[in-house]
């Protein structure tokens, strides 16, 4: 795989952090997942494939732990807000003297800098500052975040997977390693930069809710069917528009494709009622109307699309999640899940591998500075 016998320590946080771990660990990265001590409930879900180690980074001999895994590692992935890192003694300044490979991606939600940097922010925030979310919504109503995909996914651990990458393909013309900086801000911000790129053309220069791909017309746009589900349409071309009215056997020359937008909406509306979802999918499956049904998330990974280019993938408790992505022809990523560790599951493994001795680790959990977990157990 792309990434096999790349080191990876990941500070345990929720969503973007993991998620960017869980990018590099799909591409053959070995992560390990620096957990709390005494930690009775385990939120992250896109951990699979990770190794935990339990460290109470409250007392110094755990820090030391962390410095020892960070002195050997290749990345450090950390989600904490600006300080935090520096007042456990794990700050950059510190661990690129140890080890000057290292590259050290900071995961935030604003930033290193900037009056908001120490602000506490969710997904909808950062992307209200950013923006974006201004943009999103329909005409009359209020701006609607698209759940916490743009922030913490796109913007955040995405950005941050990317950042990773670009600092390890640099080190290997430099030897060294630097500071990624990635902050659902900055990143979202990015994202969506067609937006601003578009503001002056005739694709997105008016309102929200008014333009071409936010429903403000009605060739795209979603559809209720006769059974309660949905159908997508997407037929921005002349060709495109031409054959969705052929589907909906309605005339072309009574139903301009730019023509009264709220008229031809309802009329659309109407039809799309008069059958079912799947009924509808039969009509347009020979047309070329860019015209798709809305899968749900039970449907998608069974459809033969999807199965063809195994977009999901069953984990280890026969529950499906989506693979890795892109498709790599030489090298890639994971074509089975592995199961998501207990919190400390790895604890004696990744230590005796950092050449920790028996009686050092023993030394450690019975301090309490690290600790150690079956399989089985629930911490």
């Amino acid at each position: 795989m792309a990434l096999r016998g790349i080191r990876v320590l990941e500070m345990a946080g929720l969503a973007p952090a993991p998620f960017c771990g869980m990018v590099l660990s799909d591409f053959g990265a070995n992560i390990i997942r620096i957990d709390r001590t005494k930690n009775p409930v385990d939120s992250d879900r896109l951990a699979r494939g990770k190794k935990s180690v339990a460290v109470d980074l409250k007392q110094q001999k755990g820090i030391e732990v962390v410095k020892k895994l960070c002195s050997r590692a290749d990345v450090l992935i950390e989600p904490f807000r600006p300080g935090v890192m520096e007042k456990l003694g794990l700050g950059p300044e510190v661990l690129l003297v140890n080890n000057p490979g290292l590259v050290y991606a900071r995961m935030t939600g604003y930033g290193q800098k900037g009056s908001l940097s120490h602000r506490a922010g969710h997904d909808i925030n950062y992307i209200a500052t950013s923006g974006v979310l201004s943009a999103l919504g329909r005409k009359h109503e209020n701006p609607c975040a698209p759940v916490n995909l743009v922030g913490d996914f796109a913007g955040g651990g995405l950005m941050c997977a990317l950042g990773v990458v670009l600092a390890l393909f640099e080190r290997t013309r430099s030897g060294r390693g630097q500071v990624v900086d990635a902050n659902m801000v900055q990143g979202s911000a990015y994202v969506a930069n067609f937006l601003w790129a578009s503001k002056d053309s005739f694709i997105w220069g008016g309102a929200r809710g008014e333009n071409l791909l936010d429903t403000g017309v009605p060739f795209y746009e979603t559809y209720k069917t006769a059974d309660g589900k949905f159908m997508s349409v997407g037929a921005l071309e002349p060709q495109f528009y031409a054959a969705l009215l052929k589907g909906l056997q309605l005339d072309p020359d009574k139903v301009p494709q730019f023509g009264d937008s709220n008229k031809t909406k309802t009329l659309f509306t109407d039809i799309f009622l008069s059958k079912t979802r799947d009924e509808w999918t039969e009509v347009f499956r020979d047309l070329d109307a860019c015209v798709e049904p809305i899968l749900e998330m039970d449907e998608a990974p069974v459809h033969p699309h999807n199965q063809t280019n195994n977009t999901f993938l069953k984990n280890s408790r026969g529950v499906y999640e989506a693979g890795p992505a892109p498709a790599l022809s030489r090298t890639p990523g994971v074509s089975t899940l592995e199961p998501q560790p207990v919190i400390g599951q790895h604890t004696l493994e990744v230590l005796q591998e950092a050449g920790y001795s028996q009686a050092d680790i023993r030394s450690l959990i019975d301090a309490g500075a690290v600790q150690q977990a079956s399989a089985n157990s629930k911490l």
